[in-house]
């Protein structure tokens, strides 16, 4: 079947995904309790940036270590704070039971999306992924975003028939396998519905964007957004406008031994983007067990390299 033959199927959401997509940081208190103000701070201040889109409670939100009704109160500030403005996508995750609860929440919350996490534990091969994300996008009147990570292989034809079903209108990759990509994108195109949205999920994606780009994947996550804003529009504008120079100078004075910092202990790529986004003037708490704080001086380390990457910029 060629790609010609395919009808466009834009959904409200689809549409609307854009441009930079901000994935904010769950602000929690002294005491380890959702912190609802210090969330709407943070979604405040980087609202006034103009993101695309607001993907609340997923990765970089701590999403796992959420409670049920945590998570709800967490979508209900973020659909609440954005009025409108910009939609807001939150995350669901684990078996079908699980994700269709959280789906529930996310409907009663207001959000205009889902971001379907892997599932864990118990593998059907292709046919259970399948059937699971068919039961998801069967139980919920939101529009789904696929999400393929270390533990979780689609493969490019199980996302071609995935992409037939009405709601679920992209694909996001977290593992980095560009062949493996290409394929989907190509499998897509040629079996699947055009208006097809496909995401970078790379931790610091900024590193890798451009190479997704090459191959068909304008759509990314920016956790530097969370804590330096200018940084991450600057390379959003060199990217849209092919600013080779800007670029590249942004990759060696800061992506480059960010990524080295980032990959120097586990937990840092959700734990050192909440402790900038902290020590930079956010409300946002500490992170969640399993996750622990970044060392002081790696927080320090990551200040300089802001500053230093603003002073290039300029």
């Amino acid at each position: 079947m060629s790609a010609p033959q395919n009808s466009p199927r834009p959904t409200a959401l689809a549409d609307r995904l854009d441009g930079l997509l901000f994935f904010p940081v769950t602000a929690f208190a002294a005491d380890g309790s959702f912190d609802p103000a210090g969330y709407r701070t943070h979604l405040e201040a980087r609202l006034a940036d103009h993101p695309a889109a607001v993907f609340a409670a997923c990765g970089t939100g701590e999403f796992a270590a959420l409670s049920p009704r945590e998570y709800e109160a967490c979508l209900r500030v973020a659909v609440e704070t954005a009025a409108g403005s910009v939609p807001v996508v939150g995350g669901t995750g684990y078996g079908t039971a699980l994700a269709l609860e959280y789906a529930a929440a996310a409907e009663r919350a207001g959000a205009d999306g889902l971001l379907v996490l892997p599932p864990v534990f118990g593998d059907g091969g292709q046919g259970g992924l399948a059937a699971h994300y068919r039961a998801l996008a069967a139980g919920t009147r939101l529009d789904l975003i696929l999400y393929q990570r270390e533990q979780l292989v689609f493969a490019p034809e199980t996302v071609a028939e995935l992409a037939k079903v009405p709601n679920i209108i992209g694909f996001k990759d977290g593992r980095g396998d560009l062949d493996l990509m290409l394929r989907i994108v190509s499998a897509v195109r040629a079996d699947g519905p055009a208006g097809f949205r496909y995401f970078n999920g790379m931790p610091t994606a900024e590193m890798t964007q451009q190479a997704y780009r090459a191959i068909g994947v304008p759509l990314y996550s920016s956790a530097i957004f969370c804590f330096a804003p200018d940084l991450a529009l600057a390379f959003h504008r060199a990217l849209e406008k092919g600013d080779a120079a800007t670029l590249e100078t942004f990759t060696d004075v800061f992506l480059r031994p960010y990524v080295a910092l980032r990959n120097s202990r586990p937990g840092y790529p959700v734990s050192l983007v909440k402790a900038a986004t902290r020590a930079l003037g956010h409300p946002v708490g500490p992170v969640r067990a399993p996750l622990t704080e970044p060392a002081p001086a790696d927080i320090d380390a990551v200040l300089a390299l802001v500053e230093a990457a603003r002073v290039a910029l300029r």
